[in-house]
């Protein structure tokens, strides 16, 4: 499964950048963002259309 990651704006939380991760990357992301104090939002990837 892939997820979608979208950092946040610290002022008024839109999206500023988008990234499409598989599931094991998600962990890593997760902390990173911790680590900085970033704003992020993770939902799960649309699948292409078949």
């Amino acid at each position: 499964m892939r997820f979608e990651i979208m950092r946040l704006d610290d002022v008024d939380g839109s999206a500023v950048d988008r990234t499409v991760v598989d599931a094991a990357s998600v962990n890593r992301m997760v902390q990173q963002a911790a680590a900085i104090g970033q704003r992020i939002y993770i939902r799960p990837a649309e699948s292409p259309a078949s």
